[in-house]
This record gives structure tokens, C-alpha cells and sequence, in this order.
């Protein structure tokens, strides 16, 4: 008999290794690494075909990708305007966030348009996934359902009915039958997605697959599974937050820097059409240590209250919290201010907050920070009709930062009458009747023009 031979496995990242070992060379878990047998593939000879010679590029005809709509706005702008007919999608999410009913209201908008949908669950039974679509008004007649985790059956379903567009939930229950490993594993999670791929091209349907997210908030699996599809989507927010944000972290057809925003209900996921309305809900008025920012994401401006708490320490040590923002800008934001505005911080606990429970890391929120900051130290209210924006340097000057025109826009939309922005964006930009519009090129300036 031939001698079975073994692989070692990292399930982290998919880096093969003769041996077991405690931490993975690649990237550095720990305990990550999974006994596998090696198998041996034959390839048999294809004749190649027109399609698959070496042309020249002045004679490949670039032509506009066939789309199917969602019928919801807010998907369809992370997605560049629709999903591409033989794209391959991975959506990814805690578990509870919402990954299911999306995906099931999805179907029922295509199935409107006469698109005939397949839903392949490898976690729930038939029952549950009818119960689920009854308490999110799902009725359409073109979904199907089907509860399979051998890829092979799944292959064949798909070659005899032919759906336009095909969700698998889960990627990590998929498995394929010649891969001796369990559902999950570095090799299923490959193969099983390399299938899908050559069904998604060769057949020309759209596939949608879950992907569980671990702890550390990755795609459970390689991340090779990311390389091969082609979009990416991540669904963020916290399970007791009513509203979520989907962000699309890879797209081959479309822009990497759109947001969508949903809000969870009892009848499944509404889109949120002004999500400043909904950030600015409960704002407090009057207290010290808050203030409203614009933040753009993609071509959309966001406003964005950031509180703000600094009280004496009790402790040797002050502590420093940041949420929702980078914890390591908080902390140069904070070095900026003793040396430059000469606030004795190091005596003191800071907490740095986002409300709403979304996450930015865009460097116009600098300015925002700084006057939150400053506010609470000094315990004084800053007027709740100003917003502010700009980014902050290491010597304490405001640099510009890009789409002022549609951040002041906003501002305007939803009320505000004062502006505090870079000198360098207001001198590119006409006087507004309605907002008052303050220049500032440095944090001094800024404090200066709070204090009025």
C-alpha cells in the first residue's frame, strides 16, 4: 500500500509545514496549526480555445458588466450599482449581526424582477429558514431552497437549474468529498470556493457566500479565501446597536470607500437614507465634551458626535480610552495639547468616544477630538450649532482635508450655522449665506474661536 502522507496546516492564514509547530511562521498564532493528508490531483490535457489564447490588448472589446439591481439603494451603492452577472461575493460579520435577513430580503427584491434565486443553507433546515422568511415578508415564488453541504450535490443542483444568482450559508459548512479534511479547514474552505469560482464564470451566476468572522474580526479561514472572490463585505455594529454599517473592503467592480447603513427592526434591515439624522439622535445640548465632526465615507458625508470625558486620575497611572477611533491618534492628539496649548493632561483619565457605536479612522476627525478633549478639561459647553473638521499635525497646524464643499453641504442640511475648518479648504471655497464659516491654521486658533 502507498504511504499516506501528511500536511500540517496553519488554519489562520494556510501556511503548509512538514511538521507540526507551536506558532506559525507566517502569521504568528499560536496553536493554529491542523494535521491534513495530502492528496494527489490528476490533471488531464485541455485543448485551449479561442477564449483562452494570448490576444493583444488593443483587440480585447471592454464592454459595460451585465448588473442585476438589489433593490436597495444603500447595497446597491456598495456593490458599484448592482451585482455583476459571475462575481463571486463574501460577506462576512459576528454572528447575529444580520448576514441571514440581508441576504433574504435580497431575495425577495430579485425575485420581484422575475430572477430565479438559490438559497443553499448548511446550518439550518428547511423550516428554519421558512420561519426566518416569514417574519421578514419573504414570499416570492423564484426562491428555492435547498439544505446540502456536499459541494458536489450543490454543483449538480446548480447545472440543473440554472439560478441567476446562488447563496451559500456557510462557507465553513461546504465541504468536498475528495478532501479528507472537516468542513472549515484550510483545504475545504479552499476547494470548496475554488468550485464555486469555476461555477460563478463558467456559468455566468452570481454567488453569495457567509463567512464567519473570528474574534479578531477576520473571515474565519485563509485569507486566500479573500483573494479569490471577488468582493468583500463586511457587516459592522454591535448586537445591541439598532443600526449597522456594511463596508465593502474588496471590489473588483466598484469602489472600496462606499458605506451602506442599515437599521435593524422586528420586519428585518431598513436602509437609513440620512445617517447624520440618526448618529445626531439624543444628542446632549449644552454639556462639556462634546461636539459634532464630518467624516466622508466614499461620496457620502457623515456627521458625528464625539464625547469627550476628562477627570482626575486616582491612580498612578492615568488611563486613556479611545472608542470607535484609533486609540494610538487619541494619544497623540492628547501630546499635541500639553505641548502646544500647555494642558496638564498627565493627571488626568481620558475617555475618547464616537457615539452610535461606529468606528472611523479618518484623520479629519483630529479636530473634533482636540475640541472634545479640551471642552471637558476646561468644563465649558460649546455652542451645539457648531461643526468642526480638519486634521491635526504633530506641530499643532490644521491641514485641509478633501470634499470640505460636501461636509459644509451637510452641516447645512441638518441645521448647523457655524463651521470651524482648515484656512486651507475655506480659501478654495465661495462664502455660504447660511453657515458662518471660521479659517483656522492651527489648534490655538481653534480654542481661540471655541471660547467666543
Amino acid at each position: 500500500m502507498a504511504k499516506v502522507k501528511t500536511l500540517y496546516l496553519c488554519q489562520s492564514c494556510g501556511y503548509e509545514s512538514q511538521r507540526w509547530m507551536g506558532r506559525c511562521p507566517d502569521c504568528g498564532e499560536w496553536n493554529t496549526f491542523v494535521e491534513e493528508v495530502k492528496t494527489k490531483k490528476t490533471s488531464k490535457g485541455v485543448s485551449a480555445t479561442l477564449s483562452q489564447k494570448p490576444l493583444a490588448l488593443n483587440q480585447i472589446q471592454i464592454t459595460e458588466e451585465a448588473r442585476i439591481s438589489t433593490g436597495m439603494p444603500e447595497l446597491d451603492r456598495v456593490l458599484g450599482g448592482g451585482i455583476v452577472q459571475g462575481s463571486l461575493i463574501l460577506v462576512g460579520g459576528d454572528p447575529g449581526i444580520g448576514k441571514s435577513t440581508l441576504l433574504l430580503q435580497i431575495c425577495q427584491q430579485i425575485g420581484k424582477k422575475n430572477h430565479t434565486v438559490l438559497y443553499v443553507s448548511g446550518e439550518e433546515s428547511m423550516h428554519q429558514v421558512k420561519m426566518r422568511a416569514d417574519r421578514l415578508c419573504v414570499d416570492t415564488s423564484k426562491l428555492l431552497l435547498l439544505t446540502e453541504t456536499n459541494v458536489d450535490i450543490i454543483e449538480k443542483v446548480i447545472h440543473e437549474i440554472k439560478p441567476e444568482i446562488v447563496i451559500i450559508d456557510s462557507i465553513q459548512t461546504v465541504f468536498q468529498p475528495e478532501v479528507s479534511s472537516a468542513p472549515g479547514s484550510v483545504s475545504q474552505v479552499r476547494e470548496a470556493t475554488s468550485t464555486l469560482m469555476r461555477l460563478a464564470k463558467g456559468l455566468s451566476i452570481s454567488i453569495l457566500i457567509v463567512g464567519h468572522v473570528t474574534k479578531e474580526g477576520s473571515i474565519a479561514g485563509p485569507r486566500v479565501l479573500e483573494h479569490m472572490v471577488d468582493t468583500v463585505l463586511y457587516f459592522e455594529g454591535e448586537r445591541h446597536i439598532s443600526f449597522r454599517i456594511l463596508r465593502a473592503v474588496k471590489n473588483r467592480f466598484g469602489s472600496t470607500n462606499e458605506i451602506g447603513v442599515f437599521e435593524m427592526s422586528g420586519q428585518g434591515l431598513k436602509e437609513v437614507a440620512n445617517p447624520s439624522e440618526l448618529m445626531l439622535s439624543g444628542r446632549p445640548i449644552g454639556e462639556a465634551g462634546s461636539i459634532v465632526t464630518c467624516s466622508m465615507e466614499g461620496t457620502r458625508p457623515m456627521l458625528i458626535e464625539i464625547q469627550a470625558l476628562v477627570s482626575p486620575t486616582t491612580f498612578g497611572m492615568p488611563r486613556r480610552t479611545a472608542t470607535g477611533i484609533d486609540y494610538n491618534r487619541v494619544v497623540l492628539l492628547m501630546a499635541v495639547l500639553e505641548k502646544k496649548i500647555g494642558m496638564q493632561l498627565a493627571n488626568y483619565d481620558s475617555y475618547v468616544n464616537l457615539a452610535g457605536g461606529i468606528k472611523i479612522a479618518e484623520p479629519a476627525l483630529d479636530l473634533g477630538v482636540i475640541v472634545a478633549i479640551a471642552s471637558s478639561y476646561r468644563n465649558q459647553a460649546i455652542d451645539p450649532h457648531v461643526v468642526v473638521f480638519g486634521e491635526v499635525g504633530l506641530t499643532g497646524e490644521i491641514r485641509g482635508v478633501t470634499m470640505a464643499e460636501k461636509r459644509i453641504v451637510e452641516a447645512e442640511k441638518m441645521g448647523f450655522t457655524k463651521c470651524i475648518l482648515p484656512e486651507a479648504n475655506k480659501k478654495n471655497l465661495m462664502t455660504s449665506n447660511k453657515i458662518q464659516l471660521y479659517g483656522v491654521s492651527n489648534v490655538n486658533n481653534v480654542l481661540d474661536i471655541i471660547r467666543r
